[in-house]
């Protein structure tokens, strides 16, 4: 299924291809805690950024693998790349355009991300 999605402004627009029903890991690291960040792990083939690039402003820290991806106009985090998918894209799934029961969430311990990392390795595939 092609899933539209946006910032909280809709300055940036986008469209994700993704499962009818979506996997989502919710992490509990840092960044993705006191964001609040819901992950949908994709190969960058299945994403399009639609509108918005001049909007946008990244982020980088620790070993700045990860690029998180800011609308410069309400400072949400809608999509980025990911530091255990750097060719692929992660989709903040609360971004998207979908309805209740369509969405299957997974705890993700990435507080102790070195050890755990190795489970995310496939999903840019």
């Amino acid at each position: 299924m092609l899933y539209a999605g946006s910032c909280h402004c809709g300055s940036v627009t986008f469209q994700v291809e993704a499962p009818e029903t979506i996997e989502a890991d919710r992490c509990n690291c840092s960044i993705c805690a006191k964001s609040g960040y819901l992950h949908l792990i994709v190969p960058l083939r299945h994403f399009t950024l639609l509108g918005g690039e001049s909007s946008l402003t990244t982020y980088t820290f620790g070993s700045g693998v990860a690029k998180h991806t800011f609308c410069k106009v309400c400072g949400v985090k809608p999509f980025y790349t990911p530091r255990s998918n750097p060719d692929g894209m992660d989709v903040n799934v609360n971004c998207l355009d979908i309805k209740d029961g369509q969405v299957n969430e997974t705890d993700f311990d990435g507080k102790n991300w070195e050890k755990h990392a190795h489970t995310l390795a496939h999903k840019s595939e």
